[in-house]
């Protein structure tokens, strides 16, 4: 299982991001996908989740209402919108696949990882 995080980068704050998580998995549609963050000297932390089917989704409460969790299951893609971006958003952004049932927000739950995409946001 590969997971391929990617569209991070260097914006203002203010600013918008949108990352996408491409994997290279017949059995995508079927996995939760969750995405992290992990700012220097911290530990790794729930950004957002989503079930299989995008029915079901959770997000931290850091970001709610600014970002959005989304996937195309015929692109084998998990997309993360990031609107309103703050410093404190500055972090390397980690895409996660879990195939047990039900979202979950501990990196534990998870079964593969991508490489991870840094985002910063400048004040």
């Amino acid at each position: 299982v590969q997971l391929q995080a990617s569209g991070g980068g260097l914006v203002q704050a203010g600013a918008s991001l949108r990352l996408s998580c491409a994997a290279s998995i017949d059995t995508f549609s079927s996995a939760v996908m969750g995405w992290f963050r992990q700012a220097p000297g911290k530990d790794r932390e729930f950004v957002a989740t989503i079930s299989w089917n995008g029915a079901n989704k959770d997000y931290a409460d850091s970001v709610k209402g600014r970002f959005t969790i989304s996937r195309n299951n015929a692109r084998n893609t998990v997309y993360l919108q990031m609107n309103s971006l703050k410093p404190e958003d500055t972090a390397v952004y980690y895409c996660a696949a879990r195939y047990t049932t039900g979202i979950r927000n501990l990196p534990s739950e998870y079964d593969y990882w991508g490489q991870g995409t840094l985002v910063t946001v400048s004040s």
